[in-house]
C-alpha cells in the first residue's frame, strides 16, 4: 500500500516576545513536523512541533533570525552512501518569519 500525499499541508505561525505559536495544520500526512530555525543563512535549531504547538526561542546570539515550520515528505527507502534520504525531503508548510537579534 502507497502513502498518498494529498494537498498542501499548510499551517499559520506567529512570534509572540520569543514564543513561536503554529496554527492547526491542514492537509497534515501526519509525518515528523520540526521548526527550523536559521541564522544569517544557517540551520542554528530545530524542534518537534507535532506534540506542542509553541516552542520558545532561546538563540540569543547577534543575527538575522527565519523560523518556517516543516514537515518530512516521504518518497522511499532509497539513501546514499551517508545514510540520507534522495528522493524523500522535508518541505516547507507555513509562513516564514524573520527578525534580527
Amino acid at each position: 500500500m502507497d502513502q498518498r500525499f494529498e494537498g498542501q499541508p499548510k499551517a499559520e505561525i506567529r512570534l509572540e516576545g520569543r514564543r513561536l505559536i503554529r496554527g492547526e495544520v491542514t492537509n497534515d500526512w501526519g509525518s515528523q513536523l520540526i521548526w527550523e530555525i536559521r541564522r544569517n543563512g544557517e540551520v542554528a535549531a530545530t524542534a518537534a512541533a507535532r506534540a506542542n504547538e509553541s516552542y520558545e526561542v532561546t538563540e540569543t546570539a547577534p543575527g538575522q533570525y527565519e523560523v518556517v515550520l516543516r514537515m518530512f515528505n516521504y518518497e522511499g527507502y532509497e539513501k546514499d552512501k551517508d545514510g540520507k534520504y534522495t528522493k524523500s525531503k522535508f518541505v516547507d508548510v507555513s509562513n516564514k518569519l524573520t527578525w534580527t537579534v
